[in-house]
């Protein structure tokens, strides 16, 4: 099909679809401003202190983070268990959504981190979150935060191994392109770059750091110094890069992030938008009533652990946002097995993700990916309805 035709029959669905749209239907108009409430509630919560730092992360893992180091520890060559056990223990370090840790993927992943570790950080990202696990057990019962924690580190593991056992040979190809790349030695200790780079990851940690469910106890003190902590870690950030890194350097940084931020924003923005008009936010009901969703959840059925597992992979949670969600959800009578498949799936994967990770690694990995993480998902949901259900 020629260009011409391509751009021809996208302005004809979108002429016949505006044209037959319902716009009188409260319902179609609902879904409207759920859309545009949610990009407002995004915009607004978790562009500046979320994805802007994780830009910069990013960027700064193409320019400061030696390719040596990345293949060391993540490439090919890697031994197996450090790769994945450095790739799953990130999860408990970065407490961020599905879309903050999608820069920080694409950088580690175009630096020469191998397909396998580099899935199995992007699934630890957001589903191994100790601040959400621990919120977990408190508002949905021990159980429930005991097997999340489980299935998360040990789906991270599972998925970066299948995904690497599946794309075995494309990735033998793509790893060939890093073998015999020289890499100039910098005369910076290793030790200034770790520095400048935890600097980076305790801003972003603690700026987004969510208030605990209780006042009171050693979560509820770190929260109330989460301020004091995420200036000095900025402060550390600025610092560092003004004494240890050139003026040359410090404009290529900012050319890389200035790139990733332009490759993922506007993804993320359309997925945040097409999200919210069939899903709306929590407690708010947009194209799809919230009722039906209930409906199809409810027991412990190997379709209403696959339905939740599937609703969770395509919906947009912001960290720790699926647990009140999931609370309400439970009340309405969503069953316990259910309830673990969206917990497993629903952190780890969103619509606008998605496409962001398609723009990554392509469209094959990543139907592959999301189909793992609903399948686990899935299959975990069953076998802990089925114990505890």
């Amino acid at each position: 099909m020629s260009a011409e035709l391509k751009k021809f029959s996208y302005l004809a669905v979108l002429f016949l679809l505006f044209y037959f749209m319902p716009v009188d239907s409260l319902r179609l108009q609902n879904a409207a401003i759920e859309a545009l409430a949610m990009m407002h509630e995004y915009a607004r919560e978790h562009v500046l202190l979320c994805l802007v730092p994780a830009f910069f992360i990013a960027g700064a893992i193409s320019v400061f983070v030696s390719q040596q180091s990345v293949m060391r520890y993540l490439g090919a060559s890697a031994k197996r268990w450090v790769a994945y056990a450095v790739a799953a223990v990130s999860g408990t370090v970065l407490a961020v959504c599905s879309c903050t840790v999608l820069p920080i993927f694409a950088g580690i992943y175009k630096r020469g981190a191998g397909l396998g570790p580099a899935s199995a950080f992007l699934y630890s990202g957001p589903a191994i979150n100790v601040l959400a696990i621990v919120l977990t057990a408190r508002v949905l019962g021990l159980e429930l935060g005991v097997a999340r924690a489980v299935g998360a580190i040990g789906f991270s593991v599972l998925i970066g191994l299948l995904m690497d056992f599946i794309f075995r040979h494309g990735e033998e190809e793509r790893q060939q392109a890093f073998v015999g790349l020289s890499v100039p030695e910098t005369a910076r200790p290793l030790w200034k770059t770790v520095w400048f780079m935890a600097s980076m990851v305790a801003f972003l940690v603690f700026a987004n750091w969510a208030a605990p469910a209780l006042p009171v106890g050693f979560w509820a003190a770190v929260y109330r110094a989460k301020w004091v902590v995420a200036g000095l870690a900025l402060a550390s950030t600025i610092l560092s890069v003004r004494l240890w890194f050139d003026r040359e350097e410090r404009a290529e940084w900012c050319a890389s992030t200035w790139s990733y931020a332009l490759q993922v924003l506007p993804l993320l923005f359309g997925g945040v938008l097409v999200a919210g008009f069939l899903f709306g936010r929590p407690g708010h009901e947009a194209l799809i009533p919230n009722r039906w969703v209930v409906a199809l959840v409810g027991g412990n059925s190997l379709f209403a652990n696959l339905f939740a597992a599937v609703v969770g992979a395509f919906m947009y949670f912001a960290t720790l946002t699926e647990v009140p969600i999931l609370q309400a959800l439970v009340g309405a009578g969503m069953g316990k097995g259910p309830s673990l498949s969206l917990l497993l799936a629903g952190p780890a994967l969103s619509l606008p993700s998605m496409l962001v990770i398609r723009s990554v690694i392509g469209t094959r990995k990543t139907a592959v990916y999301v189909a793992l993480v609903v399948v686990f998902s899935t299959l975990a949901g069953v076998t802990f309805g089925a114990f505890f259900g």
